[in-house]
């Protein structure tokens, strides 16, 4: 928590910088009233509806997949941190179906990717008019500051209302709801988990087969089975594991050699 609290200085503009020519690899609405930089998603979306290819915010999400994967979703995106803190709060909570995991691709090819090129930034359900990142992080904002200085309301779409108020109601009940569900950014991530630089390794010498990664993980993943999943946010909490037989390791790291006397350096 205390990393994600940290990146909040780079991506809420203290400095009033305002960088929006630039994106940045996290999940997070340009429009919002402290935004340093663009919305890597947003730029695909407007990009596709104007039927340019924006190489310079693929090419960073490609640079920062395969470093890092899914880690930049677990420690360092600030809507990821939001929906941890209302995951805090004592209320019940629910788990979901593997295959609600898959929904996210769905977004981004569909709302991020197709209806835009197809339909434009008019359409409904084009990503900017139904994500709720835009709604928390830019139109709630905007409806206050315009309640506070007594002039009308400017109120969002019904559809973007409505996926706000379920969005609102889902974050008690299940933990990283957007995230695990419907996150195009994180769909593009998660295709870099099984060969980025840094990954979760699992040692199968240690594991006492205890089950306690398990327990540990929130996202219904079988860590010592698949240590890389697609659906795996690398908040790495299995590696809390008593038999620490997961940690996180890196391609960095020098393999394992031999000495002339046959033992392990």
């Amino acid at each position: 928590m205390w990393i994600q609290t940290a990146f909040l200085v780079v991506w809420l503009d203290p400095l009033g910088l305002r960088l929006h020519t630039m994106c940045s690899p996290v999940f997070h609405c340009y429009a919002c009233p402290l935004a340093t930089f663009a919305c890597p998603i947003g730029i695909l979306a407007q990009f596709s509806a104007l039927h340019v290819v924006p190489f310079i915010a693929i090419g960073l999400l490609v640079t920062v997949g395969i470093l890092f994967g899914t880690l930049i979703c677990g420690w360092v995106c600030p809507f990821g941190f939001l929906q941890d803190l209302f995951a805090k709060i004592p209320t019940p909570k629910f788990d979901l179906p593997r295959f609600t995991g898959y929904f996210r691709y769905v977004m981004l090819i569909g709302a991020v990717l197709l209806i835009p090129y197809f339909f434009g930034e008019g359409h409904p359900l084009f990503i900017c008019r139904i994500c709720p990142a835009g709604a928390v992080e830019a139109a709630v904002p905007d409806m206050v500051s315009e309640a506070v200085a007594g002039q009308q309301i400017n109120w969002p779409n019904a559809v973007k209302i409505i996926i706000l108020v379920l969005f609102i109601i889902a974050v008690f009940f299940v933990k990283r709801p957007w995230c695990r569900i419907l996150c195009p950014l994180g769909a593009i991530f998660s295709l870099f988990n099984k060969f980025s630089a840094f990954f979760l390794r699992f040692n199968p010498d240690k594991c006492t087969d205890c089950k306690r990664c398990h327990k540990l993980c929130d996202y219904g993943i079988q860590p010592e089975k698949s240590p890389n999943d697609l659906q795996c946010i690398r908040c790495l909490e299995c590696t809390k594991c008593g038999p620490d037989a997961l940690n996180l390791a890196s391609v960095f790291e020098r393999s394992p050699g031999r000495a002339e006397n046959g033992e392990k350096i």
